[in-house]
């Protein structure tokens, strides 16, 4: 299954460029965020910077054997490579390495892998392969719940290893989903319950059943059609039960630490001391983000120049956190840069997804951007405080070799799989 030497080059190289800026951009604020102020030695493995250095020159490797193997082979075997991988995240119940309160990698020697990372990149396949399948209709309900249990699998395995950040990356698949023809009913559910979510926390049950009544009952009414009560009342009772099931589980069930991160970000607790206390203990990481982002100005203080990321101020700066450092040192402009590279990086995908010639290929490419969205998105919002606190890692940013694999494999697939398009021009 390997492909003629003559077509090793015939690949999307602009994709390819806005990759290899990232990892070399990231690599030198993950520099930045774990030197010690002596003098760097770049190639010492002992430092995160030199590990990282180490899993890029891997990632090579990696991505010379996706790109030769044949474009057929990740449709074929996408069941299988989705199968392996869901074993993968169940014998983590078994073998897993248990790091900062999540069991979520295996121990090799004196590396770790973390498989969640990689099945983002099966479950894409899997979900591309079944809904393009001639016998799918994804407005059928039979193949829409099919279709849900592919992605709920992962999802659900992920979050039994207590890692939550990783758990929200499986929603993109709904716009993936979306993209090929799924009712848009399902994004008006996912958007109010949302709203019922954070109105629950905010306003109350009792509140919050309130304005959905009188929202639903307006909105029912207002319209020309015979009234008929069943589907307004069966609206409104769901709504309540939702409200009352999130505010119970945030009362009894959420861990600590990620309730009084909600807690934080909602400005839920009604002592404005113990609130201001709150966020300058159990929300330090964010505050010394954040003040790290705004020291940098406008052009920043320039490479390995940052006082509040070489002092150490914000704790695992170089892991989810990495992009204040960004901040500090490059400035508005250098954030501003970087922020211009993942939106040409989505567009990218996105462009070249809808020019495929299958729907399997199409289907993963939205997926592929759909993933790097979520990631982008949830890290960058936690980074500057708009949204809560969540363990994610910025692609081809943060600090970590599966991570990083798990990137490289998921978009260079995309890329093996748009080059039969390429070629056969």
């Amino acid at each position: 299954m390997i492909t003629e030497a003559s077509r090793y080059y015939k690949f999307d190289w602009i994709t390819i460029i806005l990759f290899l800026l990232l990892v070399g951009f990231g690599w030198l604020n993950i520099v930045s965020a774990s030197h010690s102020g002596d003098t760097i030695n770049y190639f010492d493995f002992s430092q995160p910077y030199g590990k990282q250095l180490m899993f890029i020159f891997l990632t090579i490797g990696l991505i010379i054997i996706i790109l030769a193997i044949e474009s057929k082979f990740y449709e074929r075997f996408s069941s299988v490579i989705y199968i392996i991988s869901m074993l993968s995240l169940v014998g983590l119940f078994i073998f897993g390495k248990n790091v900062n309160g999540a069991t979520s990698w295996y121990a090799i020697g004196s590396m770790t892998i973390q498989p969640s990372e990689f099945a983002k990149a099966a479950t894409a396949l899997a979900v591309a392969k079944y809904v393009s399948d001639l016998n799918t209709d994804i407005n059928r309900i039979k193949d829409q719940l099919r279709v849900f249990a592919i992605i709920a699998i992962p999802a659900i395995l992920v979050l039994l290893q207590k890692d939550a950040g990783s758990t929200l990356v499986y929603g993109s698949f709904i716009f993936v989903l979306y993209r090929e023809g799924l009712s848009p009913i399902y994004l008006i559910i996912l958007f109010m319950l949302i709203v019922i979510c954070l109105c629950s926390l905010k306003f109350g049950v009792i509140i919050t059943s309130i304005i959905i009544t009188i929202f639903v009952l307006v909105h029912h009414f207002s319209r020309r059609r015979k009234p008929m009560f069943i589907q307004p009342i069966s609206i409104i009772l769901i709504s309540i039960l939702v409200s009352f099931g999130v505010r119970y589980f945030y009362d009894n069930i959420l861990p600590f630490h990620q309730k009084d991160r909600i807690t934080i970000w909602l400005s839920l607790e009604k002592d404005p001391i113990k609130l201001e206390r709150m966020k300058k203990t159990i929300a330090y990481n964010l505050n010394e983000s954040e003040k790290a982002i705004s020291s940098g100005g406008i052009t920043g203080k320039g490479f390995l120049e940052g006082t509040r990321t070489t002092g150490k101020f914000v704790p695992e700066q170089h892991t989810d956190y990495i992009f204040s450092t960004v901040g500090e040192e490059w400035g508005f402009v250098g954030s501003a840069a970087v922020i211009i590279v993942f939106i040409l990086l989505f567009l990218r995908i996105l462009h070249l997804a809808e020019l495929q010639r299958s729907q399997f290929s199409r289907m993963y490419g939205y997926g592929v951007a759909s993933i790097f969205f979520m990631h982008f998105f949830i890290n960058i919002g936690m980074v500057m405080g708009v949204i809560p606190t969540i363990g994610i890692p910025l692609p081809m940013f943060s600090y970590g070799g599966s991570g990083l694999w798990g990137f490289t494999i998921l978009l260079f697939i995309f890329i093996k799989l748009d080059s039969d398009r390429i070629n056969q021009w």
